[in-house]
């Protein structure tokens, strides 16, 4: 994520350059000439894009607080990237052969020379370092003191309707350093937070779900209703429970047993102990066990009003009790961040990996593609390769908004599922039968059409787009080496010639329609009692937990020898019976569910919404044979844990 430095300079060690600290580097460099001063390296990225002259409202004044977060290079950064591909190439004599968290550390982390050189240079020009961790120092000061340090100017620029601080050119580091920094965040102070990737309601105020329902895929019809393509159409499912998951997805007897996974989120719900053994007993899931749920908490939680923190309580709950209902035997470690920010949720998977926390890893949570700046994005990727040499796979939700050309108005990925280095895992429709007999599946895409005033039609049939699973070709990810042969060249090239990486990699139940139960303790009506309820919920949010615990089957099914980083193991699998290759419109008759809602979110007394939901309508992307960009390889088939056990 830098320029390339003379070769001269490019042999210099840490100790022959730390006696420069107190001489040279102590004297800071004019921030106009930076970027081409034959001492300074560029940290490309740290300019963002929407920091344009145009935009520029002129100098940011220089007793300005700041705040800022170095992150270290480490030791051998390409030796990091080359070894975390190599263990998770099934390929590879090095494939399975992973480190612990120490000799990760020992062999790829920052030396105790590089963080004293960083540490050194950032106090002479000025700044605080407030704290050091085993991926960044984190630094405090005024804007003069970081114009000194990072050889830019900040500016104030528009961003929208706001006014943000960012660097008016490329940020650079005295060369002397450059071998230990990765890049640098915060030097734009513009908010960079994550939403929560699914259909949630708020946990402040109770959310139930009106019926009629089907207690599996068409097991009740809607005979009173008007057709849709031609047919009566089933009412939505009232949410399908783990036994139903497990048999769709070819679980068998596995349980995960001895396998550990981590879901990481923002904040963590006061009542999820209570509500994940309450629907465990509630559903025929196995009975959690003393010490099978752990917590892992910040000191503090911060951003709480401008992260809507209630909103992240029932996110916790769904992925907590979906992977325990496909994984009832796996041991559950929930790592809950200070706030939604990038900076507090790297935190929260640094734990994971620093700690050795987990096996597989389940987020769900995202960004849009262009909301992601390329500093950002150097110290995501660092995360998880040096999750993958452990072992350690990270699974994110691919998102709930189809090409996000609705909700952005452009084109694009999410992320950190744009990510080489994760698992993006993207939705569908699924239809389990009588018997949890698996019937179907289509790509997730919603489009709504409500019933007439008469009762005889539905208005605008089929309606509009509501949401469906992100997908597409990234803007800023090259194409991995694992999709190459598997992913067409029309969606990789579709961005530039040379490739790019596709979104997403595999999928699993994601609509809310054909949705999963939940229970969660939310606040009535009357603002003041406190209860357990139910409800059906989707989202890619669902599908990434899910992944993760069929995950966690597989690899008991190999032994409990971790899978890591699976994406080139998942590719290796495309075409084969491991999958269910997900089409649109699977009948070829059209697809449809009809669906009663209370107006007022919990009970009939605001009226009831009755309404038609097409299935398989994804925006402008579409579930093809093959690969493609809502469902990525397929779902996982009866074949796909048992697959894992003869690598």
């Amino acid at each position: 994520m830098r320029s390339n430095r003379a070769k001269a300079r490019a042999g210099l060690s840490m100790a022959a350059t730390l006696p420069m600290l107190a001489g040279a580097l102590a004297l800071g460099i004019p921030a106009a000439h930076a970027a081409d001063h034959p001492l300074r390296d560029l940290l490309a990225g740290t300019k963002p894009a929407w920091a344009t002259p145009r935009a520029d409202k002129g100098a940011a004044p220089d007793g300005a607080a700041m705040s800022a977060r170095v992150y270290l290079r480490g030791r051998d950064a390409a030796g990091l990237a080359a070894y975390a591909k190599a263990v998770s190439d099934p390929t590879s004599a090095s494939y399975g052969k992973y480190l612990t968290a120490k000799q990760a550390q020992a062999r790829f982390g920052a030396t105790k020379a590089q963080v004293a050189a960083v540490k050194a240079w950032l106090t002479a020009a000025g700044l605080k370092a407030t704290g050091v961790t085993a991926h960044y120092v984190s630094v405090t000061g005024d804007v003069a003191a970081a114009e000194k340090a990072f050889g830019a100017q900040l500016h104030n620029f528009a961003k929208g309707s706001k006014t943000y601080r960012a660097p008016a050119s490329t940020a650079s580091v005295p060369a002397s350093v450059a071998d230990a920094v990765l890049t640098v965040t915060g030097l734009d102070n513009a908010p960079h937070m994550v939403t929560h990737d699914d259909q949630l309601p708020p946990p402040d105020t109770v959310f139930r779900n009106a019926g009629p329902f089907s207690s599996y895929y068409g097991s009740k019809t809607a005979t009173t209703l008007p057709d849709a393509y031609g047919t009566k159409i089933p009412y939505a499912v009232k949410g399908y429970t783990g036994k139903q998951l497990r048999a769709a997805y070819g679980a068998g007897t596995r349980t995960g047993k001895g396998v550990r996974v981590a879901i990481t989120d923002a904040y963590a719900s006061p009542t999820i102990a209570y509500d994940a053994a309450t629907y465990a007993g509630k559903h025929g899931d196995a009975a959690w066990k003393s010490g099978q749920l752990h917590q892992v908490l910040p000191k503090k939680y911060t951003n709480t009003k401008d992260c809507s923190a209630a909103g992240w309580y029932g996110e916790e709950t769904l992925d907590v009790e979906a992977v325990h209902a496909v994984a009832p035997a796996a041991d559950v470690t929930y790592v809950g961040a200070a706030s939604c920010t990038d900076a507090d949720l790297l935190d929260a998977l640094g734990k994971v990996v620093d700690h050795h926390l987990a096996d597989i890893v389940s987020n769900s949570w995202g960004e849009v593609e262009a909301a992601q700046t390329p500093d950002l994005a150097a110290a995501y990727d660092q995360v998880f390769q040096l999750g993958a040499v452990e072992g350690i796979g990270f699974y994110f939700s691919s998102g709930d908004d189809g090409d996000e050309v609705a909700g952005s108005g452009t084109k694009q990925v999410d992320s950190p599922a744009n990510s080489a280095w994760v698992t993006a895992v993207g939705g569908t429709s699924l239809a389990v039968g009588k018997n949890d007999t698996y019937l179907w599946e289509t790509g997730w895409g919603t489009e709504k059409a409500n019933l007439s005033a008469d009762g005889k039609s539905w208005t605008d049939f089929p309606g509009a787009f509501t949401s469906g699973a992100g997908g597409g070709t990234s803007r800023t990810v090259a194409e991995p080496s694992y999709q190459k042969g598997v992913v067409p060249d029309a969606l990789a090239k579709a961005n530039s010639a040379g490739g790019n990486r596709v979104v997403p990699d595999i999928a699993a139940i994601a609509d809310p329609n054909t949705g999963f139960l939940v229970g969660q303790t939310q606040t009535l009506p009357d603002g003041k009692t406190q209860a357990y309820s139910e409800y059906r919920i989707g989202g890619t949010s669902l599908a990434a937990p899910t992944i993760a615990a069929i995950q966690a089957l597989a690899q008991e099914a190999r032994g409990g020898k971790p899978i890591g980083f699976a994406n080139p193991a998942i590719y290796a699998k495309a075409g084969t019976k491991a999958y269910h290759d997900v089409t649109d419109n699977p009948t070829g008759s059209g697809l449809a569910v009809a669906r009663v809602d209370f107006v007022n979110g919990y009970d009939a007394t605001g009226g009831l919404a009755t309404s038609v939901r097409s299935l398989g309508k994804d925006s402008s992307l579409s579930a093809v044979k093959g690969y493609d960009d809502v469902t990525g390889v397929g779902t996982p088939a009866n074949g796909y844990v048992e697959s894992y056990r003869r690598r």
